[in-house]
């Protein structure tokens, strides 16, 4: 039988293999790769401002994406808790994106006006205080932590390499948009804004 020749020869069972990964491969990302629904942005979604890229830098730097994805599976039980399921097209301008799949704490994906900014900045100096029940360390160094604007402008340079439409103002005035800014204003406007193109109210 034929199959029993494949079987038997080790190294045409692998070039078999090969053939058959490649194939999957392909038919999984020449799709998405050639799909505007990846890389066209959504309607309204528009470059992270200096703060929000600063607050988002931080949010990546205390780890925060390893206990709370940012990603809404197209499912009843998902779309009923959290809202609107995620589409590509928000995480257009996302280097890295931060979707993940860990949910330590619950998913922040669609965050953004949920809370007040004084409800989020007790949260982060002691989560206990806002939710009792609360396994999240707490965060009171960014109360003290002021930003450094001098490398918002070359963030905003470097992401404008790889397709991020930030302009040269936006670039020029990185520094003072940022300057006197604490790393807690900068970590609050980054999840203010988390979700809000496609959010839907419960």
């Amino acid at each position: 039988m034929k199959h029993e020749v494949v079987e038997k020869n080790v190294g045409l069972m692998i070039v078999l293999m090969i053939v058959a990964i490649s194939f999957g491969t392909l038919v999984e990302l020449v799709p998405l790769i050639l799909g505007k629904q990846v890389s066209q942005p959504i309607a309204g979604l528009k470059p992270l401002p200096a703060l929000e890229l600063e607050g988002r830098d931080i949010y990546v730097r205390e780890g925060c994406n390893n206990c709370h994805s940012q990603m809404i599976r197209p499912l009843r039980a998902e779309t009923e808790r959290y809202g609107h399921y995620s589409v590509a097209g928000e995480f257009v301008y996302d280097h890295p994106f931060l979707w993940g799949s860990k949910r330590t704490g619950p998913d922040l994906a669609r965050v953004g006006q949920r809370y007040s900014d004084d409800w989020h900045r007790a949260h982060m100096y002691n989560p206990r205080d806002v939710v009792p029940e609360s396994n999240m360390p707490a965060y009171p160094w960014l109360f003290d932590n002021e930003i450094n604007g001098e490398r918002t402008g070359k963030k905003m340079a470097a992401l404008r390499r790889v397709g991020v439409p930030y302009s040269d103002e936006d670039i020029a005035g990185a520094a003072s948009a940022v300057e006197g800014k604490m790393e807690i204003d900068a970590v609050v406007a980054y999840l203010q804004q988390l979700g809000t193109l496609l959010q839907t109210r419960r």
